[in-house]
């Protein structure tokens, strides 16, 4: 049960430490393919998907003027918040994380991928304004 328990801790621990480890500059290229349906920074607005300014900490469905899909509506109502490892998981494959939402963005397979655009996405803060 120990070594369980132990196993269990060093794959969470690894995860986090991946998330940790993301290169924000790597993350920007890998935002290019988020671009069409997203927009972050001064001046973000909604597309066909929702502006993504302080997206990390921030609470699932919270943007106000944009039409989610009831599954973020239920996780907005729950008071559930995007986390890095939230996101990575969502990120690697959207409709199966969270089947019913309108992203039809297939996903990002790469964990390096997924770590690097967070750290790019961590940077703004919900104004837009990127951290120094």
């Amino acid at each position: 049960m120990n070594r369980i328990l132990l196993a269990a801790t060093l794959v969470a621990l690894g995860s986090t430490v991946a998330l940790a480890d993301g290169d924000a500059t790597k993350g920007a290229t890998v935002f290019k393919k988020c671009m069409a349906c997203h927009a972050i920074g001064e001046g973000a607005v909604n597309k066909v998907g929702p502006e993504l300014n302080g997206i990390v900490g921030r609470k699932m469905g919270a943007i106000e003027g944009f039409d989610y899909s009831d599954t973020l509506k239920g996780h907005n109502a729950a008071g559930d918040t995007w986390t890095a490892e939230q996101l990575d998981k969502y990120l690697a494959n959207p409709r199966a994380d969270m089947p019913g939402v309108k992203m039809v963005f297939a996903g990002l397979p790469k964990d390096g991928d997924r770590a690097d655009l967070i750290a790019f996405l961590s940077q703004f803060d919900a104004t837009g304004k990127k951290a120094q």
